[in-house]
């Protein structure tokens, strides 16, 4: 696909955006939005994501858009749909997740009613992201039916395992999936995001030697190294980190989520284990970030003799790519079409913004070379939530957003 072309216009034609409008609001994203969220597809489901997929692909047949599925485990398949347009031009992938996390234990609140309340869809993945992915299905039957994309391709991606170790987006990547620009529908209430920062989880363990309460000076605590440790990130790492402020990410972080050891109270703990959570920027990488740690600890061993470390990923954390940051440049033709079609769409101009989490994006622009942007419907403070739910409005405006920015993306003139 070409891309050093520019847009034919910084907005789609009147005609064409009022006939997108048209398709969209008449369209069948609602009744499926609200099939997705009473179809779980959360772990420990058998086949997780397989029946969420089947009302996906059957929808985008019945607008006859094909779709096309490849198992990335056994029950658990990407989905992959694409509309053209009557000429070459840039390809924009539309990629959005099917899973969702399980229900909040003892709370099942909304559960998966999939309930039209007051202008809103409840339950578990309205909206992270099965309201994205509704909109991505709108824009693209929107596309298909008015025939308004005038160059390029237009992919959507519904990928698996993204709220674990993003299995599905791997796959893509690994079968060599190439585009010119891709939306990462994750919850941003429709506000554009040009990146976010990287992820690690890590799990340091500590190891001492346990002994008797009552002769603590024959062990060696590895609490109170752990003690230690947190103290020296206190006061060593945190400003080293503040330091690093990225201009559109802010500084990377450290957060201590879990830390346990120890065996009773009359034993010296022999082992002490924390759990972390490491946000990055450019420029940081997982190895960088062992060895900084790994530098805290060697000062906490050097005054108790015979403690030993490790610091290693949480298991299942991430498949094999490496969870890195994300960043759009906010110059970039995919910037520049979706600034437009918001301004379009809900009639306000703003910057492009960091959006808090880690996601699918990182993979994209990282390891396929696609620069990424995060943008779809609802409030990232409601998801994995009891109260989780989508604002309808929202939806039909992400989709009039995403089928505009198509248009004025894969568009191009000599």
């Amino acid at each position: 696909m070409t891309s050093g072309r520019r847009p034919a216009s910084s907005t789609p034609p009147g005609r064409a955006a009022e006939r997108l409008d048209q398709a969209i609001a008449v369209g069948a994203w609602l009744e499926l939005l609200r099939s997705l969220v009473r179809t779980p597809s959360h772990p420990g489901i058998e086949r997780q994501e397989e029946a969420v997929v089947s009302i996906l692909r059957d929808a985008l047949q019945a607008e006859g858009i094909a779709a096309e599925t490849v198992e990335v485990a056994p029950g658990r398949p990407n989905l992959i749909a694409r509309v053209e347009g009557p000429r070459p031009g840039r390809r924009l992938l539309l990629c959005g997740h099917t899973d969702t996390v399980p229900l909040n234990a003892g709370d099942p609140g909304f559960a998966f009613s999939g309930e039209l309340r007051d202008g809103r869809v409840l339950g578990r993945g309205s909206c992270d992201m099965k309201g994205g992915l509704a909109a991505m299905f709108a824009a693209l039957v929107s596309l298909q039916r008015t025939a308004a994309l005038p160059a390029g391709e237009v992919v959507l991606a519904a990928v698996v395992d993204e709220e674990m170790q993003s299995l599905g987006t791997e796959r893509l990547v690994r079968d060599g999936f190439r585009a010119d620009g891709a939306v990462v529908g994750e919850p941003t209430a429709n506000r554009l995001a040009l990146g976010h920062r990287g992820l690690e989880w890590l799990e340091i363990e500590i190891s001492g030697r346990a002994a008797h309460g009552g002769h603590p000076e024959a062990g060696v605590n590895a609490i109170v190294a752990a003690a230690r440790f947190v103290s020296l990130v206190e006061e060593r790492l945190l400003p080293r980190l503040a330091e690093r402020r990225h201009p559109l990410l802010g500084p990377p972080t450290f957060n201590l989520g879990t830390i346990e050891g120890g065996d009773q109270p009359s034993t010296v703990a022999g082992t002490c284990r924390l759990a972390v959570d490491r946000r990055t920027v450019p420029g940081e990488a997982y190895a960088a970030v062992v060895e900084e740690l790994g530098e805290l600890l060697e000062v906490v061993r050097a005054g108790m003799r015979g403690l030993r470390w490790d610091v290693r990923r949480v298991p299942g954390g991430m498949a094999t790519l490496e969870h890195l940051p994300s960043v759009c440049e906010a110059d970039h033709p995919l910037a520049r079409a979706a600034g437009s079609a918001i301004a379009n769409a809900a009639g306000r101009t703003e910057p492009g913004t960091a959006f808090p989490a880690w996601t699918d994006a990182a993979l994209l622009s990282n390891f396929a070379g696609i620069p990424s942007i995060v943008l779809g419907p609802g409030d990232l403070a409601l998801a994995h939530t009891p109260r989780e739910s989508v604002a309808v409005a929202e939806v039909e405006l992400a989709a009039r957003i995403y089928a505009r920015t198509a248009v004025l993306f894969c568009a191009e003139v000599a």
